[in-house]
């Protein structure tokens, strides 16, 4: 039995036109067949007629916390709660990144490995959701950027055993702590972190096993020690000079940049229940944010669309809004739903898998009533997106 969306305005995420008229067929889990000609129709297929409606590949974001829900309260609240409840939690949010139209997600920090559970249940058709490639918890300095759920090492003997440890149980993405943050009290943005030899060995370990590695990094020095270490992705990446992105394009490490984390916090403030500490350091940071972003896209770095949801008022569900913030700093709708798609997952290393409608891919497919290309906002609002299918199935519908 094949599922047959006909009739459909195709934009397949290669960096083609969009294409009207096309038929696309999905078999099992992946695209079979995309083309203008007809199509034969058998007993027991089933056929969507997308007439007047965009299609487009799922979209991928490449930095959320899936046990962490954006509410104020769970900053502190959930730090000590049962595992059983934050995999409930993770479950909910999943599902909540899929029906805004995010078929994949990748984590960037669970405790516990609580991520790799909850892909195992998704796996196994126990919940529903976005697919989720798994980091596990994050290795950083003893009482370092999120010290409470990761792995504190110190020393490059103590980072390459972290390394290790998080390869052993299993994860997709090592993510390394390069410098302070936002959400941690008591530590600084900018300041650097693990240092470069220590992060060398923790990105060296990855590598070997053919995992690819991402760092919180937000100040100048920090993220400097992480790219010279060999770091693939540099998230959020707040502080950039001109070095930066020479290095950066050198090497093609690619940004992150998360600009919708910082502009909840800034939106919301104390009176949304926010720690103080943390309103006054996204506030700080605002403005470098942006700047960097703009001048990361002047360069011509890889930027992937991630969100950071999770983050306080940063709601799994509203991960489109980053796109909103990308257009609105300097890229074209189509350079942003590239993000999302294609070069998202080029970042995350499945681009032979997923992030463009192409035969032999994974049948992840958005159908959507109007155009993003033209307004952006359609993917913002949810409700134009009428079909969502995931693994060549309609998981999804308005």
């Amino acid at each position: 039995m094949k599922l047959i969306v006909k009739n459909a305005s195709l934009w397949d995420g290669t960096g083609s036109p969009v294409q009207a008229g096309m038929t696309i067929v999905m078999a099992e889990d992946k695209f079979v067949s995309i083309t203008q000609e007809d199509v034969e129709i058998k007993e027991g297929d089933t056929v969507i007629d997308a007439q007047g409606k965009f299609v487009m590949p799922g979209m991928i974001d490449c930095h959320v916390h899936v046990t962490s829900t954006g509410q104020p309260k769970d900053i502190t609240g959930n730090q000590n709660a049962p595992e059983a409840y934050l995999a409930l939690i993770g479950a909910q949010m999943i599902q909540r990144d899929l029906e805004a139209g995010f078929t994949t997600v990748r984590n960037m920090g669970t405790k516990n490995f609580m991520d790799i559970s909850i892909q195992k249940a998704w796996q196994e058709g126990r919940i529903k959701g976005a697919r989720i490639l798994t980091s596990g918890p994050c290795i950083t300095m003893t009482g370092g950027h999120g010290w409470m759920g990761g792995l504190q090492s110190d020393g490059q003997d103590e980072c390459r055993k972290s390394a290790r440890l998080l390869l052993r149980n299993g994860v997709e993405v090592v993510k390394i702590m390069a410098t302070g943050g936002v959400m941690t009290p008591g530590v600084e943005p900018g300041s650097p972190q693990l240092t470069e030899a220590e992060i060398r060995a923790a990105v060296e370990e990855a590598h070997k096993a053919g995992r690819k590695t991402a760092t919180h990094a937000q100040g100048t020095e920090g993220i400097k020690n992480a790219v010279r270490a060999g770091i693939d992705t540099v998230e959020h990446g707040i502080f950039l000079d001109e070095e930066l992105l020479v290095m950066m394009k050198e090497r093609n490490t690619a940004l992150v940049p998360t600009l919708v984390a910082p502009y909840h916090i800034n939106q919301g403030g104390v009176a949304a229940g926010i720690p103080e500490y943390a309103v006054a350091k996204a506030s700080q940071v605002a403005a470098s944010h942006l700047n960097s972003f703009k001048m990361a896209l002047q360069a011509g770095l890889t930027i992937a669309l991630g969100t950071d949801a999770g983050t306080p008022l940063n709601f799994h569900g509203e991960n489109a809004l980053e796109l909103q913030l990308m257009t609105e700093n300097g890229m074209s709708n189509e350079q942003a739903l590239l993000a999302a798609t294609k070069t998202a997952s080029e970042v995350i290393d499945r681009a032979d898998l997923i992030g463009s409608v192409e035969v032999g891919k994974l049948a992840d497919l958005l159908i959507i009533e109007g155009n993003p290309l033209e307004d952006i906002s359609l993917l913002v609002k949810k409700d134009p997106i009428k079909i969502i299918i995931q693994n060549g199935k309609v998981v999804h519908t308005r």
